[in-house]
């Protein structure tokens, strides 16, 4: 007999493994959220799933086509409320309540202010029990960018920087390679994958000539959900308009958003220009930048860039997460520092981070920190 309150540990452990399974779309549901689904029946998982890609099935559908007619009377673990609306696929709300299941365990409800409640209030007038908010803070963290971009209008920003001991990356002659590991390199990788756009400027395009592109090779991976890697959006800032046609990542067939003051002719097919007006400071308006990301459905973007822009964001206010991997090396007080900062008369002035991971990477370190919001 299935039991209708179970205790919380068990709802916490199901929902921990619907959580496991949302992560498996880490790298293709954009700009879908990432969620997980398991189907319990009599203390037992008979159908599970997640979603993979925007167009596809969701969770729920999956985890209830596994289950089959035995979904009557089960409780469905999801970590994110069920959609009410009708997109491009129908309704999971619906298929729940058509499914006959006899409880749902909501990990979060939908961070859209516009629909938030709607499909747990319609499964609900259906007579199924709803637990709300298990694993809420994982849930969350499964879809930081996606949870951004419904409530703020803007994707969820991360810099990543390579330096060394001293906080150097580079050194004083601009030589960069390499400063991190092979290990590093491949961790690099994968935050590309996992990025819906990968934000660049002019200086860096013109010192490195850089793709910006997941190599599948180096990035090794695994358990892959779809058949080709989904490629970020590489868009590269070019305030001053010094880029030409050349470059190497806009003429190799994927595309690339090319943001300056002025629509510039030559360029290929794939690569679109945006104009945006100047901040104060000559420079594009990152907000702005920012904002038009999240207008294309834009979850995440990774900053990979030099100093000056990786520093603007910073100054900015406009970073969510800072990940720093940091090798046993000491490039020198002539290098070139990490960020570029305004000239700060107090310490009090300065961001202060918080420490939110720390992990070995080969001989490398791998800091994570996202911006402290109180400085008292």
């Amino acid at each position: 007999m299935q039991r209708l309150n179970p205790s919380p540990a068990i709802d916490e452990y199901w929902m921990a493994k619907a959580i496991q399974l949302a992560a498996k779309g880490r790298y293709t549901t954009s700009p879908n959220p990432r969620v997980g689904c398991v189907i319990v029946k009599d203390e037992i998982c008979i159908g599970q799933g997640y979603h993979i890609q925007a167009g596809t099935p969701h969770a729920e559908v999956h985890a209830l086509v596994a289950a089959g007619d035995n979904a009557r009377d089960a409780t469905a673990y999801v970590t994110l409320e069920p959609c009410s609306h009708t997109g491009r696929t129908p309704p999971c709300a619906d298929a729940l309540i058509k499914a006959g299941v006899a409880r749902v365990v909501v990990g979060m409800t939908d961070p859209n202010p516009q629909v938030s409640g709607s499909g747990i209030e319609r499964i609900k007038a259906a007579g199924i029990e709803v637990t709300q908010d298990v694993c809420t803070e994982q849930a969350r963290a499964l879809n930081p960018g996606f949870i951004k971009r419904m409530q703020q209008g803007l994707p969820w920003v991360r810099v990543k920087l390579g330096v060394s001991l001293d906080g150097k990356i580079a050194l004083a002659n601009g030589a960069s390679k390499w400063i991190t590991g092979p290990a590093s390199r491949r961790d690099v990788q994968r935050l590309r994958a996992q990025s819906c756009a990968i934000i660049t400027g002019s200086g860096t395009v013109i010192a490195d000539n850089p793709s910006m592109l997941v190599r599948p090779e180096q990035a090794e991976l695994n358990n892959y959900p779809v058949s080709a890697v989904r490629q970020p959006l590489r868009v590269v800032i070019d305030s001053q308009e010094r880029l030409t046609p050349n470059w190497l990542m806009f003429n190799d067939g994927h595309p690339v958003l090319l943001v300056n003051q002025h629509f510039r002719a030559g360029f290929s097919q794939d690569v679109e220009q945006c104009q945006l007006p100047l901040s104060a400071a000559g420079k594009i308006d990152l907000h702005l930048l920012l904002a038009e990301l999240a207008e294309r459905g834009i979850n995440e973007v990774l900053v990979e860039s030099g100093s000056g822009l990786a520093g603007a964001f910073m100054a900015n206010g406009l970073v969510d997460e800072l990940i720093v991997y940091q090798a046993p090396k000491l490039l020198g007080d002539k290098g070139v520092s990490m960020l570029t900062l305004p000239d700060y008369a107090r310490v009090s002035e300065a961001p202060d981070l918080k420490l939110t991971d720390i992990r070995h990477i080969a001989e490398d370190i791998r800091l994570t920190y996202q911006l402290a919001v109180d400085k008292s």
